[in-house]
């Protein structure tokens, strides 16, 4: 177990928590939820030792081991990839070592035996004879095969590096396991195998993560951050932010019986607790769901930006029509022959295993980059909006936030403009701010405003949730499922994907697959995991 005792940490005069005291109990998963800012990171930080607190302190259990999935993907680039993974169990690791260099030595001395014959012991007790075996188990399973076990970290690309410090974090079974953001980088089939493993791990775990399928997957509490304190709450990311939702609710309605409230939560959690009947702790989940009282709900203090996109005409028949699209970048062949018909009511994720091939496809589609041969054309009824991945370019002037937004706007009125800022939770003073200042988060809410503006019939994003709060996505993920026209995209949140699309196209080395139905579906469907099989032949999955 690791808990933190009136833990209080400031900066000048923020004070980003203050007197937080909390357990985390062994056999459960831990979210970490929180505003962008909240210092969910920090706080991990602090649980591992990085940071030292301002006040109060950090209590492991005698004999506990904790690893934290590292950030640093150059820090291990002279080491090999079987030594980095090893290295995350370090007195294994400083066990392995001293025993190797004892038995290499010409003159083997008594006392180098004695010495040899207590390494061995120690190898027994911490089962360090297995551990080449389970660090290729690891590694198998995160998708590093093993012509690369040996290899240098620094021959490998950075998706491959995040694979093997997740392995790093995760061997020889730590007793607490500190995770911040692990599914980013990874393709489908790492997310599933993370999933899975965590779903089964016996032991502490804290993640923070933006995905909410992963967090719903594999989370059996939820620990938020709002008001400086941390707050624990049973259940998965779904049931926290219902629960919040029924809390906001009864706020609002202070005239409504605390018997029909009663009544509505125990409804609630009975249902919840039928869909988790199948669940890890199934039993164990219940009984803590159904001690459950109004008092265990807090209202949040966080705020959901308004996002809704109208598009000023219906459109036509004729959306977008695409014929043997090619394109090459640095000698590099990204599209091949593409080819696109789209129908009215599409809402299409596109898929692929090198991003810059989405990007590139929907910068050619929105004029902004030329293709070496082919066509397309958009239907005369259509206008475009699109949300590139990059957007820096949009705020190097020296202007406010104000100034900003009305520059994509005709209206000579400066309260029209307000309200779209308002939307995305710029108000009072924050308008006037310099967009130069701008966090990653708050410059994606900025283009998404200039889009709700644009009254455009089709809507094109490029990695729209990156930067954005749980809060955010959720607004945006259930505007664009409200979105009576065309839609195309690529994103790395799953539920998003799943939510949104209902027709995936992935652009794969051997070819193209086309499938009307929804994200789940297609990684379930055996038909596409042949394909899927033979267009991949030889290289680099699928990253979502």
């Amino acid at each position: 177990m690791i808990q933190a005792n009136n833990i209080t940490l400031s900066f000048g005069k923020r004070i980003l928590f203050k007197e937080v005291n909390i357990k985390f109990r062994p056999g459960f998963c831990y979210g970490l939820i929180g505003a962008n800012g909240s210092g969910k990171s920090t706080f991990l930080k602090i649980l591992s030792g990085e940071i030292e607190p301002t006040e109060g302190q950090v209590i492991i259990d005698s004999g506990e081991r904790l690893a934290i999935l590292r950030q640093d993907h150059f820090a291990f680039d002279e080491c090999t990839v079987m030594d980095t993974v090893t290295m995350g169990h370090k007195k294994l690791y400083e066990v392995l070592k001293e025993r190797s260099e004892i038995y290499s030595k010409e003159d083997f001395s008594d006392e180098d035996g004695l010495r040899a014959s207590e390494l061995e012991e120690l190898l027994e007790e911490l089962n360090g004879y297995e551990a080449e075996t389970e660090v290729a188990i690891l590694l198998s399973g995160l998708g590093i095969v093993e012509g690369y076990h040996q290899k240098l970290m620094k021959e490998l690309e950075g998706g491959e590096k995040v694979k093997v410090l997740l392995a790093q974090a995760i061997f020889g079974n730590p007793d607490i396991l500190l995770l911040d953001e692990p599914t980013n980088h990874l393709d489908i089939e790492s997310i599933t195998w993370l999933e899975d493993f965590l779903y089964n791990f016996n032991n502490t775990v804290i993640v923070v993560s933006h995905d909410r399928h992963f967090l719903n997957r594999v989370c059996t509490h939820i620990a938020d951050i709002d008001f400086g304190k941390i707050d624990i709450y049973t259940g998965n990311y779904s049931f926290w932010l219902q629960m919040s939702e029924i809390a906001m609710k009864q706020l609002r309605d202070e005239t409504k019986k605390v018997e029909d409230k009663r009544k509505d939560l125990k409804q609630f959690i009975e249902r919840f607790s039928a869909n988790a009947s199948k669940a890890r702790q199934a039993t164990s989940r219940k009984k803590l769901l159904e001690k459950l009282t109004l008092e265990d709900i807090k209202v949040s203090s966080r705020k959901f930006p308004y996002i809704e996109f109208k598009p000023d005409r219906e459109s036509g028949r004729a959306i977008l029509e695409v014929n043997d699209l090619c394109k090459s970048i640095d000698g590099v062949e990204l599209i091949k022959n593409f080819n696109l018909q789209v129908s009215r009511n599409d809402k299409i994720a596109f898929l692929s295993y090198n991003h810059t091939v989405q990007t590139t496809l929907f910068r050619i589609v929105t004029g902004e980059l030329k293709p070496d041969s082919g066509t397309y054309r958009w239907g005369e009824t259509i206008t475009t909006a699109y949300f590139p991945k990059e957007n820096s370019e949009f705020f190097d002037k020296e202007i406010n936030l104000l100034q900003w937004i009305r520059q994509f706007t005709t209206s000579p009125d400066e309260t029209y403009a307000r309200g779209f800022l308002g939307r995305m939770l710029f108000t009072g003073e924050e308008s006037l701010k310099s967009v130069k200042v701008l966090s990653g988060g708050e410059m994606v809410r900025c283009m998404l405003s200039r889009m709700m503006l644009s009254g455009a019939n089709a809507l094109i994003f490029d990695e729209p949730t990156n930067h954005l709060d749980l809060e955010a996505i959720t607004s945006l993920n259930n505007s664009l499922i409200k979105f009576p026209e065309f839609v195309m995209f690529t994103s790395h949140d799953h539920e998003f994907t799943n939510t949104i699309a209902n027709r995936i196209i992935e652009i794969t080395p051997g070819g193209i697959i086309d499938r009307m139905m929804t994200f789940d579906d297609y990684i379930n469907n055996e038909d596409v995991r042949k394909l899927r099989d033979t267009y991949y032949h030889g290289h680099i999955r699928l990253v979502l």
